[in-house]
């Protein structure tokens, strides 16, 4: 059997296609043929063409080597069968690595797979939509993920209030609903939809502080922007600390908190910078000595007190913090998602390890401590981490890291005085310079929460 291939009508025929495609056996195949006519006038001819160049080998495919259930799996049949065969082209054909997940799979490019992955999911999703409109394909789209769409919806409708749905905007009570959403792809390209290169800039953090600084953030704000960046932890994981959550570290640097799936249990550290250390001294002894009940200092307040309030003397809250965040991104026009800072901690460690150790025995070693420290779920994983993690070591990694952080930040301040037409602030790192990552820390990675 032989490739797929289209031909264009030749001069002087009358047809209702301007483009025809043949199967292997040369014979008109017409589902393709119509897909590229229905994609002409909603797409340019030029993309239209590029979708159907990305599918003409994985219909050869389909033909020649799917196999679902014993049998060859033709483009017609249910969702279940081609996604089947999908996950196998990619897996097999593209190189690449697919990760269940929920409802739907993560996608994620290997140095084998061609930059064409995404180009090919999206061409079958079209393909199916056209095929669904022309009423040639009889089931929903395999390459839709339906519960992606129903999440949406109870997303928009949802309100901050436990069981209650969401209140007018014109109330001012809840946050605006972003315009972002997830993609509705029953395969997630992750590698390409979720890693911006902000994640990459040096300059990220000074960039947030400055905004924040436009917008006049209290040194409450500060301090927990700063502990996000240094610490790589979820934002929740420091707005709820306590105060003795700091009294049970030996270390001044370092704070214990609870993870995701912890339900509240301590279970983790974080540890931060002597600059950050002197901050949160301050606000707890100054800022927040105003708002506390009964006027406390740090010696005085119990344990159990919350470090971070709100003028009200409540425990601070993430919907109350995120509107502070969110407020000094809108005015500075940076787009950054609150998690991204965690994902820019990684890539800065991980940038900091492969530049810095000199044997492969030394990356994995270093790559393991900082899983350790990064993705530690509950406190059955203290066994693993007390055999692998060498804390004193990731000390002594992480100030250096937080050393270099203290530099740009000066460096940072020092041009934006020194440079007032907005010139590109030169970058020290090359984020094009593609990086060799162990296949075990690479799931890792894409599976970062």
């Amino acid at each position: 059997m032989g490739s797929y291939q289209y031909y264009y009508c030749p001069k002087g025929i009358e047809s209702r296609y301007e483009l025809l495609v043949f199967n292997g056996e040369s014979e008109p195949f017409l589902p393709l043929t119509e897909h590229y006519h229905d994609c002409i006038g909603r797409i340019d001819k030029s993309s239209a063409l590029s979708y159907l160049k990305c599918l003409l080998p994985f219909f050869r495919w389909l033909d020649e080597t799917s196999n679902y259930q014993g049998k060859r799996v033709k483009w017609d049949e249910p969702p279940e069968a081609i996604r089947a065969a999908v996950e196998a082209y990619l897996m097999n054909e593209m190189g690449c690595k697919v990760r269940e997940k929920d409802t739907f799979r993560f996608v994620n490019r290997t140095s084998i797979s061609p930059n064409t992955v995404n180009r090919f999911l999206s061409a079958l999703k079209s393909f199916y939509k056209s095929l669904i409109r022309l009423k040639r394909y009889n089931y929903l789209n395999p390459l839709i993920d339906s519960y992606a769409i129903l999440d949406e919806f109870k997303s928009q409708t949802e309100g901050v209030r436990k069981d209650k749905p969401r209140m007018p905007s014109e109330a001012g009570t809840e946050d605006s609903i972003p315009h972002r959403r997830l993609t509705d792809s029953y395969f997630k390209l992750i590698n390409e939809e979720w890693q911006p290169e902000i994640i990459d800039d040096p300059y990220l953090p000074s960039k947030v502080y400055q905004a924040g600084k436009k917008v006049h953030w209290s040194l409450r704000e500060l301090v927990i922007s700063r502990m996000l960046f240094e610490t790589g932890s979820r934002a929740s994981e420091v707005i709820e600390l306590t105060i003795g959550d700091y009294r049970s570290r030996k270390d001044f640097q370092e704070i214990s908190t609870f993870n995701k799936g912890s339900h509240g249990r301590r279970v983790k550290f974080l540890r931060f910078s002597k600059d950050t250390v002197k901050l949160l001294i301050r606000y707890i002894n100054k800022d927040r000595i105003q708002y506390d009940e009964f006027q406390r200092n740090f010696k005085e307040l119990p344990n159990e007190a919350s470090i971070f309030l709100t003028e009200l003397g409540t425990p601070f809250s993430y919907e109350a913090w995120y509107y502070h965040w969110s407020r000094a991104m809108d005015e500075c026009e940076i787009k950054l998602n609150p998690h991204k800072t965690r994902h820019w901690f990684v890539t800065t460690r991980l940038r900091e390890i492969y530049n810095t150790s000199k044997t492969e025995a030394e990356i994995k070693q270093r790559t393991n401590e900082l899983i350790k420290y990064i993705k530690w779920k509950n406190a059955d994983t203290i066994k693993v981490y007390e055999h692998y993690f060498d804390e004193e070591k990731h000390r002594e990694a992480h100030d250096q890291m937080l050393d270099n952080m203290a530099e740009l930040e000066k460096e940072y301040i020092e041009h934006t005085k020194h440079n007032r037409k907005k010139e590109p602030i030169p970058t020290v790192m090359d984020s094009s310079i593609a990086v060799e990552i162990d296949p075990e820390l690479q799931d890792f990675l894409d599976g970062l929460e």
